[in-house]
């Protein structure tokens, strides 16, 4: 029933770039901690169907949902944040809007209409916002951030459709939240509210009316400006609210809570639920974060290294597994490129442990190999994942069992020993996206393995993306002459999930992504693995 709907749609203004991201998860963190169940959505103006084929320089990492939907990184931040698992309904795009409207159209489903933005297009993101609402069964608040910036005229179709939506629902079960930037002039030590009262102004001119106005400055806001910002830009003076940059990102949600924006939306939106969020448990991870005096360096070697946000998930999961030893991460970002023409003694030198992330294509694998090579000659702690366990069984294969063209069919279609290929016959009953294992899949562990004494038990569920597998008809080798254990296989197809190796203190390397799983408070037990091995 829609009348039982309740949405908070995330905007921003003057900039991109204002972590509206976190600040929608931040919310979303504090309203679960009241008892509400939340569900997230990000509507992202671009024309692609999703960021699956754009480089992760354009758009950095590719985060996948459990039902195997390829995502924008701001998934990532709900689902770590939150302490949530969304689904592919979280995940809207103009892509996707326009194919599934011209798809109709061309069965004839409009019978002859005219197709238009209003109301064809809008309609589709309306009934997508109502699909995301139903699509756990048990959602109290759907929280809609809108990519890109307000005056962007990709973006207006979803203004439109965020407009009508509250036209449709009803006040009480709308909230609006505006994220803008406050500059501060150093010269003369002033902060300037007009680029906020500007942007107000352009959402207001859309016909959305912001019920709180989210201000983002490097300094604290004084009463004076936010009584200045309410004024002008209609809104109460509790709704201005000060989002200060902070050293810690898990911060921002306490400073929305100490000026209770949770208060201003419960009230707005007329929800039943636990009158005070407890965020003691979020409380104590700050305050060990900032008392952490044990540091250890670790080695990410991937060929985006210039963009991290490239490698999000792994950087986060690094870090959620050091505060488990009260130890800061440092991540050495090694571009494996250039590592192709460069000593890895020296590379290496000062590094704890080493880390060989996802990837696609050929480029920057020979340096990847040189990596996984002296993690496993020098006795260095190794966590290889999904690429980096392909690459861990061909690096083998070339260097122990000595299959010297042994490669991939990816990277080499001529080789007589395809270690890893493309296996139809494997695939029988997947679901795909075109021909990739996307989402989540079963895992067993063998018994008295790292993986089984990490995970401590026997059946485990993770996300994939890929396209490649492991050719089973090279696994008595590897096990007899390569020293690898299979420790992880897929029960329904037989297909390698882990490896590690025998006579080394920690070689582990699997062909899902653990990163999509790692929350701040529960850190992957494959990381927390890494990481105390790299302590020693």
């Amino acid at each position: 029933m829609k009348s039982k709907m309740k949405f908070i749609f995330v905007t921003g203004g003057v900039v991109s770039s204002l972590g509206k991201g976190i600040s929608a998860a931040s919310i979303g963190r504090l309203l679960k901690r009241r008892g509400l169940n939340i569900f997230s959505m990000k509507l992202d103006p671009y024309l692609n169907i999703d960021p699956g084929t754009m480089s992760p320089y354009q758009h950095g990492e590719v985060f996948v949902t459990k039902d195997g939907a390829e995502t924008d990184l701001d998934l990532g931040h709900y689902e770590r944040i939150i302490n949530t698992s969304l689904t592919k309904e979280s995940s809207v795009t103009s892509g996707k809007v326009y194919t599934t409207v011209l798809d109709k159209e061309r069965k004839g489903e409009f019978l002859g209409a005219t197709i238009q933005i209003i109301p064809h297009i809008t309609n589709e993101i309306k009934r997508r916002l109502y699909d995301g609402f139903n699509a756990k069964g048990d959602t109290d608040v759907c929280i809609v951030e809108i990519g890109g910036t307000v005056g962007d005229i990709e973006s207006l179709p979803f203004f439109e459709a965020i407009r009508q939506l509250r036209r449709e629902l009803g006040y009480e079960n709308t909230f609006f939240m505006h994220n803008t930037l406050v500059p501060y002039l150093k010269t003369s030590g002033e902060i300037k509210t007009k680029p906020t009262q500007h942007s107000v102004k352009e959402l207001t001119a859309l016909g959305i009316q912001p019920d709180a106005i989210l201000l983002r400055s490097e300094v604290d806001i004084d009463k004076g400006s936010k009584k200045k910002v309410a004024l002008f830009c209609n809104v109460n003076d509790e709704a201005v609210i000060s989002v200060k940059d902070v050293d810690i990102i898990y911060e921002v949600a306490l400073n929305l809570q100490k000026q209770h924006l949770d208060d201003l939306i419960v009230n707005h939106l007329r929800l039943d639920c636990k009158n005070f969020a407890d965020m003691s448990d979020w409380q104590a991870l700050i305050k060990k974060i900032k008392g952490i005096k044990k540091e250890v360096t670790v080695a990410l070697v991937g060929k985006y290294v210039k963009l991290h946000d490239a490698y999000l998930s792994v950087s986060e999961s690094l870090k959620y597994a050091g505060y488990v030893f009260d130890t800061k991460v440092n991540i050495k970002w090694v571009d494996s490129e250039k590592l192709e023409n460069e000593d890895p003694n020296i590379v290496f030198e000062n590094v704890k442990g080493i880390i060989v992330p996802g990837g696609f294509g050929t480029r920057g694998t020979d340096g990847k190999k040189i990596a996984i090579r002296y993690a496993r000659e020098h006795n260095i702690p190794y966590l290889g994942l999904c690429l980096g366990m392909q690459l861990s069984l061909i690096e083998i294969a070339q260097d122990v069992l000595g299959l010297k063209d042994a490669d991939s069919t990816e990277f080499n279609p001529e080789s007589t020993h395809k270690i890893i290929d493309y296996l139809p016959d494997q695939y029988k009953g997947i679901k795909l996206g075109g021909t990739m294992r996307l989402g989540e899949y079963e895992c067993k562990l063998l018994p008295n393995t790292k993986a089984y004494n990490l995970y401590k038990k026997d059946l485990i569920r993770e996300r994939h993306r890929h396209r490649y597998e492991f050719n089973n008809e090279y696994k008595s080798l590897f096990e007899e002459k390569g020293g690898v254990i299979f420790s992880g296989i897929n029960p329904q197809t037989n297909l390698c999930e882990i490896i590690e190796l025998k006579d080394h203190p920690f070689f582990v390397a699997c062909q899902f992504h653990p990163e999509f799983q790692s929350r701040p408070l529960q850190a992957h037990p494959l990381f927390i693995g890494f990481i105390e091995a790299s302590l020693k």
